[in-house]
C-alpha cells in the first residue's frame, strides 16, 4: 500500500494561497489606482502577497523550497494567459451585453510584450526576492524578520518595474516617468504592507505545522 508524500500543512496552504495570487495578479493588473499621490497598478497587491508568501516559505522551510515555489508558479501563470488567449479567440455570445464584451476582449487581449513582461518580471523578481532575504537572513540570524522581508521586497519591486515596464513599453513612449513613479509607490506600499504581513504568514505557517 502507498503512503502519502509528507508535506507540512504550512507549505501546502502557502503553495496553493500562492499559485492564486500568481493568477489573479495578472487580472488586478488591468487597473490603476491612486492612492493619494501615487498611481500603482493594482496587480501589485496580488504582487506584494506573493513576496510575503515566499518569504515566509523561505523562513519557514529554507531558500530552496522557495526558490522551487516560485518556479512551480510558472505554471498556473502560463496556464492562465493560455486560457486567457484562448477566450479572447473564442467567438462571444451574442446573448451578451455589448460594453462587458467589448471590456472583456479588451482585458484579454493584452499585447505578447506585455505577457513576456509579466512571466520575465515575475520569474526574475520572485527569485531575487528570495535571494535577498535567505541572503539576510544568514547575515543577522533569525531576528528583524520585518526588516528582512521588507528589505527584500523592495528591491525586488524595484527589480520588477524596471524589467516590466521596459520590455512592455519600451520605443512605444517615453517610460522614464512611469518607471519612477511605479517604484517610488511599489517601495512605499512595501514598506507598509510587507512588515506586519510576514509575521502573520509566518505565525500562521507555524500555528498549522503545530496542529
Amino acid at each position: 500500500m502507498d503512503r502519502p508524500t509528507a508535506l507540512s500543512r504550512s507549505l501546502f496552504a502557502l503553495s496553493i494561497f500562492y499559485g492564486g495570487m500568481v493568477c489573479i495578479a495578472g487580472v488586478l493588473g488591468n487597473k490603476q489606482v491612486s492612492l493619494g499621490p501615487l498611481a500603482v497598478e493594482a496587480g501589485i497587491f496580488a504582487f506584494l502577497l506573493l513576496v510575503v508568501t515566499s518569504s515566509a516559505v523561505a523562513e519557514l522551510h529554507g531558500r530552496a523550497t522557495a526558490n522551487r515555489l516560485v518556479q512551480v508558479g510558472f505554471v498556473p501563470l502560463l496556464v492562465s494567459l493560455f486560457l486567457s488567449w484562448v477566450v479572447w479567440i473564442l467567438p462571444p455570445s451574442p446573448e451578451m451585453v455589448p460594453a462587458n464584451r467589448d471590456a472583456i476582449q479588451l482585458i484579454l487581449g493584452t499585447t505578447w510584450r506585455i505577457w513576456l513582461g509579466g512571466i520575465v518580471a515575475y520569474g526574475i523578481s520572485q527569485t531575487l526576492n528570495v535571494t535577498i532575504f535567505a541572503a539576510l537572513k544568514g547575515a543577522e540570524g533569525s531576528k528583524l524578520l520585518w526588516l528582512r522581508a521588507a528589505v527584500a521586497s523592495m528591491l525586488s519591486q524595484v527589480v520588477d518595474t524596471l524589467l516590466f515596464v521596459t520590455i512592455a513599453f519600451y520605443g512605444e513612449f517615453p517610460i522614464g516617468p512611469l518607471i519612477v513613479g511605479q517604484m517610488i509607490a511599489k517601495v512605499a506600499l512595501s514598506a507598509l504592507i510587507v512588515p506586519p504581513l510576514i509575521y502573520v504568514f509566518v505565525g500562521l505557517g507555524r500555528r498549522l505545522d503545530r496542529a
